[in-house]
Protein backbone atom coordinates (compact mmCIF):
# COMPACT_ATOMS: atom_id res chain seq x y z
CA UNK A 1 0.00 0.00 0.00
CA UNK A 2 2.80 2.31 0.95
CA UNK A 3 4.68 1.50 -2.27
CA UNK A 4 1.55 2.18 -4.36
CA UNK A 5 1.06 5.57 -2.68
CA UNK A 6 4.70 6.44 -3.24
CA UNK A 7 4.61 5.48 -6.92
CA UNK A 8 1.37 7.41 -7.42
CA UNK A 9 2.87 10.53 -5.89
CA UNK A 10 6.11 10.32 -7.83
CA UNK A 11 4.87 11.65 -11.23
CA UNK A 12 3.30 14.75 -9.63
CA UNK A 13 6.42 15.43 -7.57
CA UNK A 14 8.59 14.87 -10.59
CA UNK A 15 6.62 17.32 -12.78
CA UNK A 16 6.73 19.98 -10.06
CA UNK A 17 10.47 19.54 -9.69
CA UNK A 18 10.88 19.71 -13.44
CA UNK A 19 9.21 23.13 -13.55
CA UNK A 20 11.18 24.49 -10.61
CA UNK A 21 14.52 23.32 -11.95
CA UNK A 22 14.02 24.59 -15.51
CA UNK A 23 14.47 28.36 -15.84
CA UNK A 24 13.08 28.37 -19.37
CA UNK A 25 9.96 26.39 -18.45
CA UNK A 26 9.36 28.55 -15.37
CA UNK A 27 9.61 31.77 -17.41
CA UNK A 28 7.26 30.45 -20.10
CA UNK A 29 4.64 29.38 -17.56
CA UNK A 30 4.88 32.67 -15.63
CA UNK A 31 4.40 34.66 -18.84
CA UNK A 32 1.44 32.46 -19.77
CA UNK A 33 -0.25 32.98 -16.40
CA UNK A 34 0.36 36.76 -16.47
CA UNK A 35 -0.96 36.98 -20.05
CA UNK A 36 -4.14 35.08 -19.21
CA UNK A 37 -4.69 37.14 -16.06
CA UNK A 38 -4.12 40.37 -17.97
CA UNK A 39 -6.57 39.40 -20.70
CA UNK A 40 -9.22 38.49 -18.15
CA UNK A 41 -8.89 41.94 -16.56
CA UNK A 42 -8.38 44.08 -19.68
CA UNK A 43 -10.59 42.59 -22.42
CA UNK A 44 -13.94 43.24 -20.63
CA UNK A 45 -13.05 46.96 -20.45
CA UNK A 46 -13.28 47.19 -24.24
CA UNK A 47 -16.98 46.34 -24.00
CA UNK A 48 -18.03 48.49 -21.03
CA UNK A 49 -19.87 51.71 -21.86
CA UNK A 50 -18.22 53.48 -18.94
CA UNK A 51 -14.80 53.07 -20.57
CA UNK A 52 -15.67 53.27 -24.28
CA UNK A 53 -18.30 56.04 -24.48
CA UNK A 54 -17.67 59.71 -23.67
CA UNK A 55 -19.41 61.29 -20.70
CA UNK A 56 -21.91 64.02 -21.51
CA UNK A 57 -20.10 67.15 -22.64
CA UNK A 58 -16.86 65.54 -23.78
CA UNK A 59 -15.98 66.47 -27.35
CA UNK A 60 -12.92 65.85 -29.53
CA UNK A 61 -10.19 68.46 -29.19
CA UNK A 62 -10.33 71.39 -31.56
CA UNK A 63 -7.36 71.79 -33.90
CA UNK A 64 -5.86 74.44 -31.60
CA UNK A 65 -6.37 72.33 -28.48
CA UNK A 66 -4.91 69.28 -30.20
CA UNK A 67 -1.82 71.25 -31.22
CA UNK A 68 -1.51 72.40 -27.61
CA UNK A 69 -1.72 68.82 -26.39
CA UNK A 70 1.15 67.89 -28.71
CA UNK A 71 3.21 70.71 -27.19
CA UNK A 72 2.27 69.58 -23.67
CA UNK A 73 3.62 66.11 -24.47
CA UNK A 74 6.67 67.42 -26.37
CA UNK A 75 7.74 69.62 -23.47
CA UNK A 76 7.36 66.77 -20.98
CA UNK A 77 4.72 68.47 -18.80
CA UNK A 78 3.46 65.00 -17.83
CA UNK A 79 6.75 64.38 -16.02
CA UNK A 80 5.62 66.67 -13.21
CA UNK A 81 1.84 66.93 -13.59
CA UNK A 82 -0.72 64.15 -13.43
CA UNK A 83 -4.15 64.22 -15.08
CA UNK A 84 -5.81 61.70 -12.79
CA UNK A 85 -7.76 62.62 -9.69
CA UNK A 86 -8.17 59.49 -7.61
CA UNK A 87 -11.42 58.74 -5.73
CA UNK A 88 -10.08 59.69 -2.31
CA UNK A 89 -11.55 62.43 -0.15
CA UNK A 90 -8.28 64.35 0.13
CA UNK A 91 -7.95 64.46 -3.66
CA UNK A 92 -11.53 65.34 -4.50
CA UNK A 93 -11.54 68.13 -1.91
CA UNK A 94 -8.46 69.67 -3.50
CA UNK A 95 -8.97 68.98 -7.19
CA UNK A 96 -12.67 68.25 -7.71
CA UNK A 97 -14.59 65.24 -9.03
CA UNK A 98 -12.43 62.16 -9.50
CA UNK A 99 -11.39 61.19 -13.02
CA UNK A 100 -13.49 58.75 -15.02
CA UNK A 101 -12.52 56.86 -18.16
CA UNK A 102 -15.32 58.42 -20.21
CA UNK A 103 -13.55 61.78 -20.05
CA UNK A 104 -10.53 60.43 -21.92
CA UNK A 105 -12.00 58.35 -24.75
CA UNK A 106 -10.58 60.78 -27.33
CA UNK A 107 -7.08 60.92 -25.79
CA UNK A 108 -4.45 58.94 -27.68
CA UNK A 109 -2.41 58.35 -25.61
CA UNK A 110 -4.19 59.39 -22.41
CA UNK A 111 -2.22 61.37 -19.85
CA UNK A 112 -3.18 59.66 -16.61
CA UNK A 113 -0.46 59.31 -14.02
CA UNK A 114 0.25 60.03 -10.37
CA UNK A 115 3.49 62.05 -10.59
CA UNK A 116 2.93 65.35 -8.79
CA UNK A 117 6.00 67.51 -8.58
CA UNK A 118 3.42 70.11 -9.56
CA UNK A 119 -0.33 69.93 -8.91
CA UNK A 120 -2.77 67.73 -10.81
CA UNK A 121 -4.05 69.50 -13.93
CA UNK A 122 -7.13 67.47 -14.76
CA UNK A 123 -9.64 70.12 -13.59
CA UNK A 124 -7.52 73.18 -14.36
CA UNK A 125 -9.72 74.20 -17.33
CA UNK A 126 -11.54 77.43 -16.56
CA UNK A 127 -9.96 77.73 -13.11
CA UNK A 128 -7.69 80.58 -14.22
CA UNK A 129 -7.83 83.12 -17.05
CA UNK A 130 -5.88 82.78 -20.30
CA UNK A 131 -3.66 85.66 -19.17
CA UNK A 132 -2.87 83.86 -15.91
CA UNK A 133 -1.66 80.85 -17.87
CA UNK A 134 0.44 83.03 -20.17
CA UNK A 135 2.17 84.72 -17.24
CA UNK A 136 2.66 81.38 -15.52
CA UNK A 137 4.21 79.78 -18.60
CA UNK A 138 6.48 82.78 -19.27
CA UNK A 139 7.72 82.95 -15.68
CA UNK A 140 5.97 80.73 -13.10
CA UNK A 141 7.56 82.58 -10.15
CA UNK A 142 5.66 85.74 -11.02
CA UNK A 143 2.55 83.95 -9.74
CA UNK A 144 3.90 81.14 -7.56
CA UNK A 145 7.16 82.31 -5.91
CA UNK A 146 8.08 78.82 -4.65
CA UNK A 147 7.59 77.16 -8.05
CA UNK A 148 10.49 75.15 -9.52
CA UNK A 149 8.82 74.91 -12.94
CA UNK A 150 10.97 76.18 -15.83
CA UNK A 151 9.86 79.12 -17.96
CA UNK A 152 8.61 78.43 -21.48
CA UNK A 153 9.22 81.86 -22.99
CA UNK A 154 9.88 80.54 -26.51
CA UNK A 155 6.30 79.31 -26.87
CA UNK A 156 5.08 82.87 -27.35
CA UNK A 157 7.47 83.33 -30.28
CA UNK A 158 6.99 79.97 -32.02
CA UNK A 159 4.13 79.60 -34.53
CA UNK A 160 1.75 76.68 -34.04
CA UNK A 161 2.31 73.80 -36.45
CA UNK A 162 -0.51 74.27 -38.94
CA UNK A 163 1.09 72.12 -41.64
CA UNK A 164 0.75 68.77 -39.87
CA UNK A 165 -2.45 69.23 -37.89
CA UNK A 166 -4.69 67.84 -40.67
CA UNK A 167 -2.62 64.65 -40.87
CA UNK A 168 -2.77 64.29 -37.10
CA UNK A 169 -6.55 64.65 -37.07
CA UNK A 170 -6.88 62.07 -39.85
CA UNK A 171 -4.75 59.63 -37.87
CA UNK A 172 -6.91 60.13 -34.79
CA UNK A 173 -10.03 59.52 -36.87
CA UNK A 174 -8.70 56.07 -37.79
CA UNK A 175 -8.65 55.14 -34.08
CA UNK A 176 -12.18 56.37 -33.40
CA UNK A 177 -12.10 60.13 -32.83
CA UNK A 178 -15.12 61.44 -34.79
CA UNK A 179 -13.51 64.28 -36.76
CA UNK A 180 -15.43 65.28 -39.86
CA UNK A 181 -13.86 66.07 -43.22
CA UNK A 182 -14.81 69.70 -42.73
CA UNK A 183 -13.10 69.88 -39.33
CA UNK A 184 -9.94 68.31 -40.73
CA UNK A 185 -9.92 70.63 -43.74
CA UNK A 186 -10.38 73.66 -41.47
CA UNK A 187 -7.68 72.59 -39.00
CA UNK A 188 -4.80 74.41 -40.67
CA UNK A 189 -6.82 77.64 -40.93
CA UNK A 190 -7.64 77.46 -37.21
CA UNK A 191 -3.91 77.52 -36.42
CA UNK A 192 -2.98 80.40 -38.70
CA UNK A 193 -1.43 83.34 -36.81
CA UNK A 194 -1.51 81.28 -33.61
CA UNK A 195 1.54 80.67 -31.45
CA UNK A 196 2.47 77.57 -29.51
CA UNK A 197 1.57 79.54 -26.39
CA UNK A 198 -1.95 80.08 -27.75
CA UNK A 199 -2.26 76.36 -28.44
CA UNK A 200 -0.98 75.21 -25.06
CA UNK A 201 -3.24 77.63 -23.19
CA UNK A 202 -6.21 76.39 -25.23
CA UNK A 203 -5.39 72.81 -24.26
CA UNK A 204 -4.99 73.68 -20.57
CA UNK A 205 -8.32 75.50 -20.62
CA UNK A 206 -10.03 72.41 -22.07
CA UNK A 207 -9.05 70.06 -19.25
CA UNK A 208 -11.76 68.49 -17.13
CA UNK A 209 -14.59 70.87 -17.96
CA UNK A 210 -17.19 68.27 -18.94
CA UNK A 211 -17.56 66.69 -15.51
CA UNK A 212 -17.76 68.78 -12.36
Amino acid sequence: MSNEATSAATPARFSHEKIETSNFLMIVLILLVVAIGGLVEIVPLFFQKSTTEPVTGVKPYTALQLAGRDIYIREGCYNCHSQMIRPFRAETLRYGHYSVAGEFVYDHPFQWGSKRTGPDLHRVGGKYSDEWHRIHLNNPRDLVPESNMPAYVWLDKSPADAASIGTHMKALRTVGVPYTDAEIAKGADDLKNKTEMDALVAYLQSMGRALK
